[in-house]
Parts: C-alpha cells; structure tokens; sequence
C-alpha cells in the first residue's frame, strides 16, 4: 500500500482536473454546517460502532466529522474533492486527501471502515462511490451511509412551518438539479444538488454486493429527513 504522501502527490494530480462544487464555500459551510454535524455525531459514532484500523471519511469537507469517528476507535483519513474545504479539514487533521471519492486512490482491503456522510446529494454518481468503497474495504470491513433521505428530501419536497412535508412531482426525475422554488438560502441554494430515488440509493448497495445490518429514518424534524445504512463487506467477497 503507498504511503499516505504517495497517495496525496496522485491524487493532486488527478483532482487537479476535476471542478468541486464546493470550492469558494468553505467558510461559510464551516461556521454553518458545524451545528447540523454537532447534533449528529453521536448518532453517526453509535451507529459505526467500536473499531480499530484505518477509517475513510468519503466526503469529508471541513472535517467536522473526524473526531467523533476517532473516537470510536479508529484511525481516520478524510477524503475530499473540494481544496477549498480541506483547507480547513487539514487544521483538525493531516490525515487527509484531496481525491475523488468514485475513483479512491487506495488499494483493494486497505480500511476497515468507510463513512460517506451527507455525500449523495453531491456525487454525480453514487452507486459508483459505494462500489469503490467496497473495493478498499477489507472482508467483513464496515461501511456507513448516513444522508439526505432520498423520499424527504430533494427538489420535489417543500418543508412546512408545522414540520411536515409537501411533495410536489419529479421525486422519480434523478439527476441534477440547481434551483428549486422552495429552496432557501442554504447549502442547496450554493451549489445545486443530485436527486437519487431511494430504489438508486438501495440498488447501489445490492450491486456493491455489500450486506445491509441496519437502516434507520432518523432526524430532527416529524418527518425523517435523514437515513442511515449499515453495511458490511462478506469476508467471502473477492476485493
């Protein structure tokens, strides 16, 4: 396996000639997502579980996410396609690698576990990042979704005073999206959004050939609008 300095000088390269939607935000997202990622920590940390080895945060942005996955036990590389958000990631860790997470530049088996936090939204192609990260994990390693719940949330969902939810048609319409009349002043409203139906999300795991423990609909709101799977790689499974 390449050392970590190895693997950063590749995927500058490669990265170099990718766009991140991200970049130009990561201030703001900082200050605004620290909240969002400080009531949910504990969740996404319980939901992992206790481990050791070496963790991949898929997604990771600003790093907000890496302490509570350390503190489960693991060892964390934070992973981004955004220099601008790593920027700040590299002040809470230097841990980190500016790649993109369809195409990670680290071997088969190479973590025990792999989080992509809040990610589906702003892939191009998800099932693409859950096949990769079933690649680099080792046989029975664990791999962790926690995200935008396709269903309540996207750019056919209007959020209601009473917390409830409107649903307007295109829930079936994926792809891009880059405004939406309800949308706010957020983080959607900066840098659009991927809709993936939830038969997308859920295929993409059947076709990783990665085994699902556990899903939860969670969130702050009366309707979910968060969801979570847990999976693990078979240790039968070739990588």
């Amino acid at each position: 396996m390449p050392s970590l300095a190895q693997v950063n000088y590749h995927a500058r390269e490669e990265a170099a000639m990718l766009t991140a939607r991200y970049d130009g935000h990561a201030e703001w997202y900082d200050s605004w997502r620290s909240g969002h990622v400080a009531a949910n920590a504990a969740e996404v940390a319980d939901l992992l579980g206790p481990g050791d080895g070496l963790c991949l945060d898929v997604g990771c942005g600003t790093g907000l996410l890496f302490d509570a996955l350390a503190a489960t036990g693991r060892t964390v590389i934070g992973l981004d396609l955004s220099a601008d958000q790593l920027r700040f990631a590299r002040r809470r860790s230097g841990q980190v690698v500016r790649a993109d997470g369809a195409a990670l530049p680290f071997g088969n088996a190479s973590f025990g576990a792999v989080v992509a936090s809040w990610i589906s939204t702003d892939v191009d192609d998800f099932g693409s990042v859950v096949a990769v990260a079933a690649r680099v994990l080792v046989p029975a390693g664990v791999f962790l979704f926690y995200g935008a719940h396709p269903c309540f949330n996207g750019p056919h969902i209007e959020w209601l005073e009473d917390g409830g939810v409107r649903a307007h048609p295109g829930y079936r319409g994926g792809g891009w999206h880059a405004e939406s009349p309800w949308w706010g002043v957020n983080v959607r409203k900066r840098v659009g959004m991927r809709h993936h139906p939830l038969a997308e999300v859920l295929n993409a795991f059947i076709a990783s050939r990665l085994q699902i423990e556990r899903l939860v609909e969670t969130g702050g709101r009366p309707v979910p609008n968060i969801l979570a799977i847990r999976a693990h790689k078979p240790p039968a499974l070739a990588t």
